[in-house]
């Protein structure tokens, strides 16, 4: 019996994707790293700046990174600021599961700076119960901790939850505590998102298979 939805931020509520591309793209040809979209998708997409940092930019100490990150993401805030919009058909889902009297809660690697920006630019920010940050955990996505303390707090078994998630990291955390997943292809192309366990793969919330093949309404019963 399904009593919980759980949605990443980025890339998920809204299409954030081409935005940190590009300023990803503009700060790493500061250290002669040329990336294309694919790199980014396989390398950057979902993932936390500390561990992209350790990845990509070794030679950076733990303050320099943590620098370049904080300069990336105020960068990202003032491009998306009259940019972003929430994902096609999610305020109609959000007042179904509403309706339903689900619980709701948004799970993100997001910084908090980044994710507490997406939820008012789009209007979302009175709208979970909780929000979950890589931030505040030992570990973020692709580990299943971020999706575990969701339900740990909400007090729920992995069946009774769904998660809505656009990249591999994240879908990765989902499917390994064990919550079915629903994969947005805002970010990655669908045979990706199913190769790595979405159970469906959506363009946007406007999908009318949530309804039609009873993936949503199946749990209510």
């Amino acid at each position: 019996m399904l009593k919980a939805v759980l949605f990443d931020i980025d890339g998920t509520l809204a299409n954030t994707d081409l935005i940190h591309f590009q300023i990803w793209q503009q700060l790493l040809q500061e250290y002669d790293l040329q990336i294309d979209h694919p790199f980014y998708q396989k390398h950057l997409s979902g993932r936390t700046n500390a561990a992209i940092v350790e990845d990509l930019l070794p030679q950076l100490s733990p303050v320099e990174g943590d620098h370049l990150g904080i300069a990336k993401e105020e960068q990202f805030r003032k491009l998306a600021q009259d940019k972003l919009q929430p994902m096609p058909g999610l305020l109609r889902l959000i007042d179904w599961i509403k309706l339903e009297n689900l619980q709701l809660a948004a799970v993100s690697n997001a910084p908090r700076l980044n994710a507490e920006f997406i939820l008012q630019t789009i209007k979302l920010d009175q709208t979970f119960e909780m929000v979950i940050l890589a931030d505040d955990l030992p570990v973020g996505k692709p580990e299943p901790l971020p999706y575990q303390e969701a339900l740990r707090r909400f007090d729920l078994a992995a069946d009774m939850a769904v998660v809505f998630e656009d990249s591999p990291s994240g879908i990765r955390s989902a499917v390994a505590a064990g919550i079915t997943t629903i994969g947005v292809a805002s970010t990655h192309e669908h045979s990706t998102l199913y190769d790595l366990g979405a159970t469906l793969v959506i363009d946007d919330f406007t999908d009318e298979r949530l309804l039609q093949m009873g993936l949503l309404s199946s749990w209510k019963q």
